[in-house]
């Protein structure tokens, strides 16, 4: 499955920076598409599905501000 561009678990999480658990819940409640293996019904995440939540997530990421020094008088 992963030749079609499916992860596991821990590959997702890994590509996401979570704990694995939290993938699990975002795949339960719907925040993230979740596949199951047809044999052994591990849970499967598309790697483009993921990477649109990296976009998203890099979107929502507020950028340093820069400090401006005082003008000297």
């Amino acid at each position: 499955m992963r030749s079609r561009g499916y992860l596991q678990v821990k590959e997702a999480a890994a590509l996401l920076q979570v704990s694995p658990n939290t993938i699990r819940a975002w795949g339960e409640t719907g925040k993230i598409p979740e596949y199951r293996h047809p044999l052994n019904g591990y849970r499967l995440y598309l790697k483009t599905d993921l990477e649109q939540v990296v976009q998203k997530l890099e979107e929502m990421t507020p950028r340093p501000v820069k400090k401006r020094r005082p003008r000297p008088r």
